[in-house]
């Protein structure tokens, strides 16, 4: 039974490759210069050897030689031929077994390359070495010390991040607040970081500006309003007092307040100052060790988070945000841009010149491409197979000889000029011997 025949393509189709790339169709030129050498070739053999025959040129003497070399390079070019022509396709389109090789067998060539490929290129020790050979450190350095290209880095990282940002809408920023950061918060214990933290802030004396600062605006807004003090502590006094004194009382009062507050702005030391500390102490304390003081301090956290204006927070703090992101982002004189150039202009500097940073940077590098190929580096092999079993037959044959083709076409005139060379010399001994 006869191996089954590929359909043979159209004369319109033939070396036709979908070459559409200049660098194809410049590859299709030369494979088609290359077929009509070989082809030439041929045929200047197969017209010596016809002239001779036809002619009945007396072949004991020299035209013997000239018959014999033309005929045994007719045979090498027209083996050769069969032999390229055998990869690719049916020779003159007959069912000839073990011909048409690339097409029937591409899945077993498309494995084939795949593993050579992963064996032999995309191994740990290979990626390594190859990357610290580059000295990419180095090479980024100096492109970035050029405030040019520093300023192209931005340029391209600011119209990224724009696009991302215009991405995010306030339903997303909506959702990710109450539908996930929320519902986390709230399971989250609250009450023991949070008394910790106080601790921390007390005994290290961090909250003094908080308290500074909060003293200094009660005493502005005391100097700025006697009259509404006043009237506050008179709406306290017993009405049957005479008003006379109940004015009194408000202006003693002003007074003695606005001199507790300089006494405390004034005294770092102030028992007033040691008393809130102390009371800051205990509820630090009381958050982290009172079962009941934590449940309430949980209680108003969830009551907090779960307040629908907390949506609404979210969205806001968001849009101001994006806002001032955007502005920054557009303003290419703002001091954003100015301290992004100048950071990427001296990391630039650092890794140029600075060898210990690069062999840090770059063995970093290595490794991270050695961990690659290590743990994907089968993965991405496969992507030559996958392309290439994806193929039908006849267009992977196409592409493949697109490639190789040229090449191969050398074989078919080695072929004819070193079976016209062993036709001389097998003419040669046959006329020693006889």
């Amino acid at each position: 039974m006869s191996s089954p025949s590929l359909p043979a393509a159209p004369a319109s189709r033939r070396l036709d490759f979908t070459a559409t790339s200049p660098a194809d169709l410049e590859r299709l030129a030369r494979l088609r210069h290359m077929k009509r050498v070989s082809l030439a070739l041929l045929g200047v053999a197969a017209v010596i050897y016809l002239t001779v025959l036809l002619a009945r040129l007396d072949t004991s003497g020299a035209w013997g030689f000239v018959k014999t070399a033309a005929e045994a390079a007719m045979v090498g070019g027209l083996a050769d031929w069969f032999a390229v022509t055998a990869l690719f396709r049916r020779p003159l389109g007959l069912p000839i077994p073990h011909t048409a090789i690339i097409p029937t067998k591409k899945d077993q060539l498309a494995d084939s390359l795949r593993d050579f490929f992963a064996d032999n290129f995309l191994t740990e020790d290979i990626v390594r070495g190859r990357v610290l050979d580059a000295r990419l450190s180095r090479r980024v350095g100096a492109w970035l010390e050029d405030r040019a290209h520093a300023r192209r880095v931005i340029a391209e990282a600011t119209r990224i991040s724009r696009a991302a940002l215009g991405r995010i809408d306030d339903d997303d920023v909506r959702s990710i607040a109450t539908d996930s950061l929320v519902p986390r918060l709230v399971r989250e214990p609250f009450a023991p970081a949070l008394g910790r933290f106080l601790h921390r802030i007390v005994r290290d004396d961090a909250h003094k500006g908080v308290v500074d600062l909060l003293i200094n605006e009660a005493g502005r807004w005391l100097l700025a309003n006697p009259a509404t003090f006043e009237n506050l502590v008179g709406d306290k006094v017993p009405r049957w007092a005479p008003r006379f004194i109940n004015g009194r009382v408000a202006t003693w009062s002003y007074q003695q307040a606005v001199d507790w507050l300089v006494e405390v702005r004034n005294d770092p030391q102030h028992p007033a100052r040691h008393a809130l500390n102390d009371l800051l102490l205990r509820v630090a304390s009381d958050l982290q060790s009172d079962t009941a003081v934590q449940r309430r301090a949980e209680q108003l956290k969830e009551r907090l988070l779960t307040h629908p204006a907390v949506g609404d927070a979210a969205v806001a703090v968001w849009r101001n945000l994006r806002i001032s992101l955007t502005g920054a982002l557009d303003d290419e004189g703002s001091s954003l841009w100015a301290r992004a150039e100048d950071a990427l202009v001296r990391l630039g500097g650092t890794l140029a010149s600075e060898e210990g940073q690069q062999r840090r940077l770059d063995a970093a590098l290595a490794d991270a491409a050695a961990w690659l190929v290590g743990s994907y580096g089968r993965e991405l092999s496969g992507v030559i197979s996958h392309t290439i079993q994806s193929w039908p037959g006849d267009l992977a044959s196409q592409k493949i000889e697109l490639h190789v083709g040229r090449d191969l076409q050398f074989i078919r005139i080695n072929g004819t000029i070193v079976g016209a060379l062993a036709g001389l010399a097998i003419h040669a001994v046959s006329v020693l011997l006889v």
